[in-house]
């Protein structure tokens, strides 16, 4: 096949570069060999700013579909919740690896002896960069002050055993990929608790008109987590979401008998609008349709309207997340 070598793009950091090398080993396994092409992206580099204020779309990915596009790399490997719902012109996504824990963990600091989320002291400081996670702090402990916290997964770890904050929350799936974890304290299980759609899949891209690439790669993806997180992508979409926007959403149990379950909730976590719906196993993508309409019917639709600045959809207001 062409080209002799693939090239992977990904971003550099220590997680990227790990499930870059996942995509690497399994295509190896294909007889097809790869290199990896590590960016630095603009999310990785503004890391002043809480990703919601910097006021830019595809964070994480843009670099990467910029030169995959241009036919600079062949392939680019994201976590699949930092992709937009919508692929991009002339860009595809082709395969999902199978997914790691999508729950969001809870880490905590020295001297904390806190064991669950529930346990935490009152005031206790907890450190995200997510809306999502905020505003379900917000609504089950008022009490606790939220903190922004950015970086990638070591540096969020650095400041928790610093003490610039008691714990922090981020995805149980990075922590695990990294080999850290141990580090979880606990684990935050749905439908109480939601991660974000797509979170803990491995998303590789491809050019729409490299049929041949595109053949091979599709033979790296998992059936049940593309199942899963159709669902939970159909239902961003439909919601005209984005990484940051406080939507969760869940796909449990196997894919012949699934549930999607979901939360629409405004920043300060005052208001909360969740609903749970059965996950159609010849059409999840409607599914989540469907689930996000209801959602809307139920008090969604005026959450959402909140969080549009000057008219514009959530989708254009959105920026990306980060991996963890």
């Amino acid at each position: 096949m062409s080209p002799l070598v693939v090239r992977i793009g990904t971003r550099s950091s220590d997680l990227a570069m790990y499930q870059a090398r996942q995509v690497a080993a399994a295509l190896e396994a294909l007889g097809v060999p790869s290199e990896l092409v590590p960016y630095t992206t603009i999310g990785d580099r503004i890391l002043d700013k809480p990703l919601a204020a910097i006021g830019e779309k595809g964070l994480f990915t843009a670099e990467l579909e910029t030169d995959l596009l241009a036919e600079r790399t062949d392939c680019a490997v994201h976590s699949l919740k930092d992709l937009p719902t919508a692929d991009p012109p002339g860009l595809m996504l082709v395969a999902l690896l199978p997914r790691e824990d999508p729950r969001d963990a809870l880490v905590t600091g020295p001297g904390v002896t806190a064991r669950s989320l529930e346990e935490l002291p009152p005031g206790a400081r907890v450190g995200t960069s997510s809306l999502r996670r905020r505003a379900q702090l917000a609504a089950c402990r008022p009490d606790l002050v939220v903190c922004e916290l950015r970086g990638n997964v070591g540096t969020r770890l650095r400041k928790i055993d610093e003490g610039q904050v008691d714990a922090a929350l981020l995805a149980a799936a990075g922590l695990r990929r990294l080999g850290l974890g141990a580090r979880i304290t606990a684990l935050l299980d749905p439908p109480q608790w939601l991660s974000a759609p797509g979170q803990g899949a491995i998303a590789v891209q491809a050019r729409a008109h490299d049929h041949r690439l595109a053949e091979v790669l599709a033979r790296l993806d998992h059936a049940p987590t593309r199942h899963a997180v159709t669902a939970e992508r159909a239902l961003l979409a439909a919601l005209e979401g984005g990484c940051q926007v406080p939507i969760g959403a869940a796909t449990t149990g196997p894919p012949h008998q699934s549930t999607l379950h979901a939360v629409v909730a405004s920043v300060d976590g005052r208001q909360m609008v969740r609903g749970a719906i059965p996950v159609d196993p010849s059409d999840p993508a409607a599914s989540g349709a469907a689930l996000a309409e209801q959602l809307r019917g139920e008090g969604g639709a005026g959450i959402l309207a909140t969080l549009r600045p000057r008219g514009a959809s959530v989708a254009e207001a959105a920026s990306s997340g980060g991996a963890s």
